[in-house]
């Protein structure tokens, strides 16, 4: 009972993150390198903590795995964040969670494993229903809403290549394999952020601060502690199930706390593609890995 408590928390941590995102007056990539860098120095206090160790060896075994994740973690965040800025919290988490499609598209390329009938109805219809959404997005008048449904399916395109790298490694537990991938992370942002938004500290206003820590801590920090811890405990199918508490915490925030307005079409759009996969997953094991 505590894991499944421990998984549901992160998972709302998780579904809240637009709003941080959202409002947060720093570039996406800033966002994320300020994102790695406090949840990785939480961790590593955790790690420290619990008095945990880490083979260099195996981590070695998984240079390659461990460097091509951290890129893709750096770009699913970039533009994740970037879609939360260009559209309503809804359209960017569902146009993200188009990412386990991609999975299962490229799963019998990447990893052998066999498209199943039932899989590939399930993807039909999911693409059904992300037509409906880029519909709404091109039929709303204010922002640019089918931009940043496009970051949103990019950064759906790095989750998807992270979730398959990550199957490649091997002997490494959660917190360590999180922990070594968000510091590598920092390791690649830090250039790319001096060199495009450069480190103008002068420009931060307070609330800007206090959000980033709340986003690092909170989001970056224990959502991935609470994830991992909860994931121990609990079955593959009940993770698969459990997950859809990500994508509907953000629906309940854009419409209820923000108050964003989501159409009809856009409501089809979201059954259509979370029926969908929540169909292609149940009765099969998941195993799943670092958001």
């Amino acid at each position: 009972m505590k894991e499944k408590i421990y998984f549901i928390l992160s998972m709302i941590i998780f579904g809240a993150v637009g709003v941080f995102a959202k409002y947060i007056d720093m570039s996406s990539s800033k966002i994320a390198l300020f994102l790695s860098m406090i949840g990785a120095l939480f961790l590593l206090v955790v790690f420290v903590w619990t008095k945990q160790k880490v083979s260099w060896r195996r981590v070695k075994k998984n240079a390659a795995a461990l460097f091509i994740a951290s890129i893709a973690l750096s770009g699913n965040w970039i533009f994740l964040f970037q879609a939360y800025k260009e559209t309503t919290i809804a359209n960017a988490a569902l146009s993200y969670y188009f990412a386990p499609v991609l999975v299962i598209i490229l799963s019998p390329f990447v990893l052998n494993e066999k498209l199943s009938l039932k899989k590939a109805v399930c993807i039909g219809i999911a693409l059904l229903g992300l037509f409906f959404i880029l519909q709404n997005g091109r039929a709303e008048t204010t922002g640019h809403h089918l931009l940043g449904i496009s970051y949103g399916l990019v950064a759906a395109g790095f989750y998807a290549v992270l979730t398959l790298v990550n199957k490649f490694i091997r002997d490494l537990d959660g917190l360590a394999n999180t922990l070594l991938q968000l510091g590598l992370s920092v390791i690649m942002l830090s250039p790319f952020v001096l060199f495009t938004d450069g480190f103008n500290f002068y420009s931060f206003t307070s609330t800007t601060v206090i959000l980033m820590l709340v986003l690092g801590i909170v989001h970056g920090g224990v959502g991935f502690y609470l994830f991992f811890a909860g994931m121990k405990g609990l079955k593959g199918q009940s993770i698969a199930v459990l997950s859809y508490i990500d994508p509907l915490t953000s629906l309940l925030i854009s419409v209820l706390v923000v108050e964003e307005r989501m159409t009809l079409q856009q409501l089809i759009g979201a059954v259509l593609l979370l029926g969908s996969i929540w169909i292609g997953e149940v009765g099969g094991e998941k195993k799943w890995t670092l958001r």
